[in-house]
């Protein structure tokens, strides 16, 4: 995908949370993220927006310390000023990487094109997923869907980024494989699971995996990211791998 589309991508899933959260209590459930209340989520991804503006913004080149993490998130709003406060964070992050230059040099933690493709990308899936659980709190009987070429890029980020960094925890004792294979898009990712960092090979078509997984883009997008559960795609071998990736696929930020 092309910057200018993950920019229109964050605008829409950030108008989309902020429209999800201004109909819903602050203290409402999260069901998509059991441990937090709908004020969490406002925050932690206002938070991240301010904290990607300043990146971006200040052309940072390395990541920012705890001290100038403190200084880009501001103080935290109170509830009555909780949504602005988002929707202004929100605003000032699309602005600032729409005015950056095609050259900007900043830290990026993903392979990318640039360091603006890559905060551009990021910033879009981030809102996304993020939109998912807005939108969950809100007692949605469906996420809003997602674009395929979209969803698929996800995935794209979510496997062949995150996963593969040697940090991760999805780890196994005996080596495992997980095919994943979109319907409405033509891609296919095989995933190698053992005692080191994840393996990631793309298009690998209908080759043999000890679990395949088979839904479109957009299902498995939110699957894998553990937003909808595995019955939401075509499941065929060892089902028990997708208690492994619920297990040790999970993002953390800090």
């Amino acid at each position: 995908m092309e910057i200018s589309e993950h920019l229109d991508a964050l605008r829409r899933e950030g108008a989309l949370l902020a429209d999800a959260a201004g109909r819903t209590d602050l203290d409402a459930p999260v069901p998509t993220c059991p441990e937090w209340r709908l004020r969490d989520l406002l925050l932690h991804t206002g938070q991240v927006h301010r904290w990607a503006t300043a990146i971006v913004r200040d052309r940072l080149r390395q990541p920012p310390d705890e001290a100038a993490t403190r200084a880009a998130r501001g103080p935290d709003p109170d509830d009555a000023g909780l949504l602005g406060w988002f929707r202004d964070g929100h605003a000032a992050l699309v602005a600032e990487l729409d005015r950056a230059p095609a050259g900007l040099d900043c830290w990026s933690f993903l392979p990318a094109k640039s360091p603006l493709a890559f905060w551009a990308r990021r910033q879009a899936h981030e809102t996304a997923v993020h939109r998912v659980d807005a939108e969950s709190a809100a007692g949605a009987a469906e996420p809003t869907a997602t674009d395929p070429a979209f969803a698929a890029d996800g995935l794209a980020e979510l496997l062949t980024g995150f996963l593969v960094r040697p940090r991760g925890r999805l780890r196994s004792e005996r080596t495992r494989t997980l095919l994943v294979r979109a319907t409405d898009r033509p891609v296919s990712w095989l995933v190698t699971i053992g005692r080191d960092p994840v393996t990631v090979t793309e298009g690998a078509g209908a080759g043999p995996a000890d679990c395949t997984v088979t839904g479109r883009a957009h299902d498995l997008y939110l699957l894998l990211w553990n937003r909808l559960p595995a019955d939401r795609a075509e499941v065929a071998g060892d089902a028990s791998l997708l208690d492994l990736w619920r297990e040790g696929s999970p993002i953390r930020w800090g």
